[in-house]
């Protein structure tokens, strides 16, 4: 059994989790504006509408920041030493904060090129992360 903190699903976020079990990676977009977003909520941070629906996004992206960790922020990190957190621009334009994983660290960079993988640690839960893209590049 996976140890480390797990989210908890949320009305808003139920959709995004769900999505993540089928290894799908989805946005909620405005169906006023035509903007997608992230982090879920039940308005568009863009225009204030209600009006919401779920998109599945390419799954590609590039490194916008990232930090390598080298000490385990709890116990449950120590065998994962080192990881990498960091801050994914998405294809369709939100960023979203992840994990860089399956990848070698020393190669990450801002502008790095990433793919979407999916953890499956729970019955409910399917983590979404990010691994550098072979033959990528950057932007």
């Amino acid at each position: 059994m996976d140890e480390r903190p797990l989210p908890a699903p949320t009305a808003e976020t139920k959709p995004y989790w769900d999505m993540a079990r089928e290894h799908k990676l989805g946005l909620p977009r405005c169906r006023s504006c035509g903007l997608s977003h992230f982090y879920p909520r039940p308005f568009c941070p863009h225009c204030g509408a209600r009006e919401l629906e779920w998109i599945e996004t390419a799954g590609t992206g590039t490194v916008y920041t990232f930090t390598i960790n080298r000490r385990a922020a709890n116990p449950a990190m120590k065998e994962r030493l080192p990881y990498a957190v960091a801050v994914v621009e998405l294809a369709e334009g939100p960023r979203v904060l992840t994990n860089i994983v399956d990848s070698d660290l020393e190669q990450l960079a801002i502008g790095a090129a990433v793919e979407v993988v999916f953890e499956r640690v729970s019955d409910e839960i399917t983590l979404p992360q990010f691994r550098l893209r072979t033959g990528g590049g950057s932007r």
